[in-house]
This record gives structure tokens, C-alpha cells and sequence, in this order.
């Protein structure tokens, strides 16, 4: 005999079969809290972008805002925690709220500019140039996780200083289910012992496969990983860009695909919506194995595809669940194929 919870507010506990006389089996229901919000932390910014296809002066960005608009597809409540100035656009928070995205951990700062950044990209879209990087309000942030926030079962720590990272963890109550963290090579150059401290706390780690090396002083991707994982990650994602992602854990790789596309017209967030799109459906889900992982990896890059089509989050604002369903059919046709083992 088989029992079955989905989403429910009660635990279920069966009691063994030989202890029950009268009857061949009972079961007893008592409340339990229960949760599917995701706290992510990260900027709130302006950037600036120029690509080969076009240019625009300001536009809305920051990876807890691309974060936020991938996530909000598959969880809600999605809790931010950032910082931002008196000039960031009241319309885009009201936006961001009918998405279910909470703002309380958002904190306002009515005397400073928010976070500014100015970038050029390359005709290949995988390198670029910062012109300008202003960080205004976010030299002074300081992360406060609200009381409303605890007890969220999944975090999503955005690429900063480490020291911030280690703080939003300490605050929590009770440790998330799952903890996502980003980071980058600059950390690495001028907070690498910080980084390591924090790398012992998280449950995942998102970099690209330069700062694989670099994090790792290993030359080979697979050794590069596994030495990763003994700082403290059960698992590890290598981001490619346009060439994927793998995704590692113990001694098991999955390689997940990005879907070549037509026209890339800004690559920035892209890797933000990623870690949106695969801690909200682990988020949905509610099952943090390596197999869902897998799964969870195909609908990042699903998720990044949509993001690079248009300048900033204006892709992310438009897609529904069918455009969602639509692109990730394509990618289970871009790696399905019938073969005859020799």
C-alpha cells in the first residue's frame, strides 16, 4: 500500500502495519509550516549596453533583478534583498511585485543613485569591456534578511563580495534547503580566503570555466571540479556562454546544451536568469537530486535563451508558460536521437 502528499499543509507519518490490530493501516495528520519561497540576493542596478546589434544608455539590470524574473515563473514568493537609490523606477518594483516578488529586503536610499554599469561587447558576445562602474548605493550595503523572510527554503546568493554572502547565511534562522551561490574571478583576486570560508557553507557553486581554473589551479575542467567540490559544494555548475553548462557532483557530469539561436542581442543577465530559471524549478519541485538537477539545468538555459533576445529584462517580462513549454521541447529535440549500441 502505497501513500501519496502533494503539496499539502500536513505531514503524513504511517505507522507500522504489525502495531495496528483492528485495522490494516492509520495514518495521523498534524500541521506543519510549510514554504516554496526562494530568497535571492544581489544588485538592483542600471546598466548601460552596447553590442554589436544596437545600443541602449540605461536599462534596468542587476543579478537579483534577472534572478527575480526568471525565478517568479516557477516559485513564489521569490524574497529579494538588495539596495537601490531614489532613481530606481517605482513602475519596474510594481512590476516585479505582481510577479509575487517580495521587496521588503529591498532597502531604498533616498540620497544616493543606484548601482550604475557601462559595458561593450565584442563580436563574438562572449568577451566584453566595462567603460564605466559606478557602485553608488552599493558601497554601502549591508544585507538585511526581514523576520517575514525566514524560514525560505532555498537561497540564491547573487555574485557578491563574499563577506555579504557569509552574512545573509549567518542571519538565517534555519539553514535553507538549498544554498546557490555565485561569484567571479575578481573575489578571487582580492577575497580568495573569504570566498573559501563562504564555498564551505553552499550547497552549489555557479562560476564559468575561467574561473573554474582559476578558483582551482587546475587546467583540466574535470580536475578543476573535483577539487572545487572538496572546498565545500556538493555540486558545481561550469557555465560556457553559448557552448552550455555542466553540471558536476561526486563523480557523475551532465552536460546541458544552449540552444543556438538566430539573433543575440545582449548577453548581459544571462547567467543570472540561468540561476533564476534552475533554483526556481528546483524551488517548484522541491527535489534537490542530482537527477532533477539535470532537469533543473535545461530550464536555466532555457530560461538565458529567452533573456539574450532583447536588451536587459525586457525578454523576461513578455514570456508566458506556453513560450516556456515551446523552447523547452526544443531543447529536448536538440539532444534527442535513437542509436544501436555496436
Amino acid at each position: 500500500m502505497k501513500a501519496f502528499c502533494v503539496q499539502t499543509n500536513y505531514t503524513v507519518k504511517l505507522i507500522p502495519i504489525s502495531t495496528l490490530k483492528p485495522y490494516f493501516c492509520s495514518v495521523l495528520i498534524k500541521p506543519k509550516h510549510y514554504t516554496m519561497s526562494l530568497i535571492t540576493v544581489g544588485t538592483m542596478a542600471f546598466d548601460a549596453i552596447e553590442t554589436p546589434f544596437g545600443k541602449v544608455d540605461k536599462i534596468v539590470g542587476g543579478s537579483a533583478t534577472y534572478v527575480a524574473y526568471a525565478a517568479s515563473n516557477f516559485v513564489t514568493p521569490v524574497q529579494q534583498v538588495s539596495i537601490v537609490g531614489y532613481d530606481f523606477p517605482e513602475d519596474e518594483m510594481t512590476e516585479l511585485k505582481k510577479r509575487g516578488v517580495q521587496t521588503e529586503g529591498v532597502e531604498i536610499v533616498p540620497d544616493k543613485k543606484s548601482f550604475f554599469w557601462s559595458g561593450k561587447y565584442h563580436l563574438d558576445m562572449n568577451s566584453r569591456d566595462t567603460l564605466v562602474t559606478d557602485l553608488n548605493v552599493l558601497a554601502d550595503f549591508d544585507p538585511k534578511i526581514p523576520e517575514s523572510y525566514q524560514g525560505a527554503e532555498f537561497l540564491m546568493l547573487g555574485n557578491l563580495m563574499p563577506k555579504l554572502q557569509m552574512s545573509v547565511i549567518d542571519q538565517l534562522k534555519i539553514r535553507p534547503k538549498l544554498i546557490v551561490m555565485d561569484t567571479m574571478n575578481f573575489w578571487m583576486d582580492i577575497a580568495m580566503d573569504d570566498l573559501k570560508a563562504v564555498l564551505k557553507k553552499v550547497d552549489v557553486l555557479l562560476v564559468n570555466d575561467a574561473e573554474a581554473r582559476q578558483l582551482s589551479e587546475e587546467v583540466s575542467i574535470v580536475k578543476a571540479a573535483k577539487k572545487i567540490m572538496a572546498m565545500g559544494p556538493q555540486f558545481l555548475i561550469i557555465k560556457k556562454g553559448e557552448h552550455g553548462a555542466l553540471l558536476f557532483h561526486e563523480n557523475s557530469v551532465f552536460f546541458a546544451p544552449a540552444l543556438p539561436l538566430e539573433e543575440v542581442f545582449d548577453p548581459t543577465g544571462a547567467g543570472d536568469t540561468f540561476a533564476g530559471g534552475f533554483i526556481g524549478y528546483l524551488a517548484k519541485t522541491k527535489d534537490i537530486s542530482f537527477e532533477n538537477m539535470k532537469t533543473a539545468i535545461i530550464v536555466g538555459s532555457a530560461m538565458a535563451s529567452f533573456c539574450v533576445e532583447k536588451f536587459g529584462p525586457d525578454r523576461m517580462k513578455e514570456i508566458s508558460k506556453e513560450d516556456i513549454d515551446e523552447r523547452l521541447s526544443q531543447f529536448v529535440q536538440l539532444v534527442n536521437f535513437d542509436i544501436d549500441l555496436v
